[in-house]
């Protein structure tokens, strides 16, 4: 039997505010998800064609080698396997937790977060030398919250200043279709939409009911919690701004259990979804890159590679609390899965607008209180092909290299200048980056159906042709911290924000080329 090592990038320390409460049950049963590696690379790291699902399958999956000695490996131990999903490279073994632990080396405590009891574990993980080559990452031992969302609700009153969907898209050009035959997913980790809201919303835009479908992952369902503040703000956000900018697009909501192994499936039954086929994927929830650890944001990052090269845009919020991300101990962190080089990271501004003008737009920074967009460098991905001509600052304790730059594009987030929503039976504002995610994904959903196919992965596109273009509004005035709005990309707004029918002239452009 072949000898254990540590499976690189799996140690992780219990949360930091948590108390033990003690030992799991050990009979209790479980499934780990085990992440395998990519059968064959793609030309080179940057190299994307869109593939169809079948070419896909063939040279993207897992091979089948590594799918028989993760089988062989729960065999020995008498674990069942609950699923395969050759694929999306994911094998789901099911056993008692009391001897899945000891078969990957995992330390598990039971402990109190909050007002929560969950499992949670420290340290490495384990596998067999010849197993461990062949994994990306195990996922299903730690049950805490990977990803929050810190969107900001306050009532509609008189003198509240807010933006509706249609004005938004009238300042920022959007086109005038409507997202026909597209759909929009969005993952969601908690909460849930009433549909009387939707509906009333729909009919004070003054348009026709939008389709919403929701879908349960790892058991979570659409579970409405009552209070706007909660995870139901963020739901009623997602889908009323996506349907409010594409109404005829189809919204798929897709509800998972807040951890990194429930966060993924959702977002691979989304990419692998053969009945609503999103060409668009939005998310609007994260935690610095420091709260993840490094296995996970790999395996999600295989996963929008995935998207990427089936054609699927992925859309996500870049945080609301600076250039700290949230985080304190003093230095700067960017929000993942924004971070990921094959995401389009979202930001945020403070806009000002008269009769569907934009007057001004600045970054978004209401203080330590009032929050302020994410952005700067990420500590785990490298600077990407498509940022070689914009300055990324190297991040601290760095020599020679840099990381990856957030954001790539922004909109406006501030709470002040929000976005009408109804919540809960409740007319209100919301703000946040949050809000960002889903309003970048129906615009990339109004281009799909203007364009006849599925804009994908569109980052090289947004940093070349495009921007040369310029038909981004660059924001140049604002800082989010540590970081200061420029000339040209910055880590505050990216590239900026959109006008909508110039940014698309220009990928027709590209197209007819």
């Amino acid at each position: 039997m072949s000898c254990y090592v540590t499976l690189r990038g799996s140690h992780c320390e219990h949360p930091a505010d948590s108390v033990p409460v003690g030992p799991p049950v050990s009979e209790e049963p479980v499934q780990i998800t085990v992440v395998l590696r990519r059968k064959e690379t793609v030309c080179d790291e940057w190299c994307v064609a869109h593939l169809s699902r079948e070419q896909f399958a063939k040279t993207q999956g897992a091979d089948p080698a590594d799918i028989e000695a993760v089988k062989s490996f729960a065999a020995n131990y008498k674990f069942d396997i609950a699923g395969v999903d050759a694929a999306a490279r994911l094998v789901t073994i099911s056993g008692p937790l009391g001897e899945m632990a000891r078969a990957f080396g995992a330390d598990v405590e039971m402990r109190q977060l909050g007002k929560q009891i969950l499992r949670t574990r420290q340290g490495a993980l384990h596998a067999p030398s010849t197993l461990a080559e062949r994994i990306i990452a195990v996922l299903g031992f730690d049950q805490r919250p990977v990803a929050a969302t810190n969107h900001k609700f306050q009532s509609r009153a008189k003198d509240t200043k807010y933006f509706t969907p249609p004005e938004l898209a009238k300042i920022y050009n959007f086109p005038g279709n409507t997202g026909k035959n597209q759909t929009i997913a969005i993952i969601e980790l908690g909460g849930g939409y009433n549909p009387s809201d939707l509906e009333t919303y729909w009919n004070q835009l003054g348009l026709n009911p939008v389709s919403v479908t929701s879908a349960s992952v790892g058991g979570a369902q659409n579970r409405p919690e009552g209070d706007p503040n909660s995870a139901d703000g963020e739901v009623a956000l997602d889908i009323e701004v996506a349907g409010g900018l594409a109404p005829e697009a189809h919204i798929a909501v897709y509800f998972a259990p807040n951890t990194d192994q429930g966060f993924l499936a959702a977002i691979n039954a989304a990419i692998y979804d053969r009945i609503h086929k999103p060409s668009v994927i939005s998310i609007s929830w994260g935690a610095a890159e420091s709260e993840w650890t490094p296995q996970a944001m790999n395996a999600f990052n295989a996963a929008f590679h995935d998207a990427a090269l089936l054609g699927i845009s992925v859309c996500a919020a870049a945080g609301d609390n600076g250039s700290s991300d949230g985080e304190q101990d003093g230095h700067n962190h960017v929000d993942f899965p924004a971070s990921s080089p094959w995401v389009l990271a979202c930001g945020g501004t403070r806009l000002v607008a008269r009769n569907g003008n934009r007057q001004s737009e600045t970054v978004w920074n209401d203080g330590t209180n009032g929050g302020a967009t994410g952005g700067g460098v990420s500590a785990h991905f490298s600077k990407p092909k498509y940022q070689s001509a914009v300055h990324v600052p190297k991040p601290a304790g760095t020599v020679n290299g840099t990381g990856r730059g957030v954001p790539d594009v922004a909109a406006v987030a501030d709470p002040e200048t929000g976005y009408a929503v109804i919540v809960d039976g409740q007319e209100g504002v919301v703000g946040g980056t949050s809000a960002v995610a889903p309003l970048w994904a129906a615009f990339i959903a109004l281009c799909n159906e203007q364009l006849g196919k599925n804009l994908g992965w569109l980052h090289p596109k947004l940093y070349g042709t495009v921007t040369h273009h310029q038909a981004f509004h660059d924001i140049t005035s604002g800082n989010n911290g540590t970081y200061r709005a420029g000339s040209g990309w910055d880590p505050c707004t990216g590239l900026g924000t959109p006008n909508g029918q110039s940014i698309l002239q220009q990928l027709k452009n590209t197209q007819s080329k």
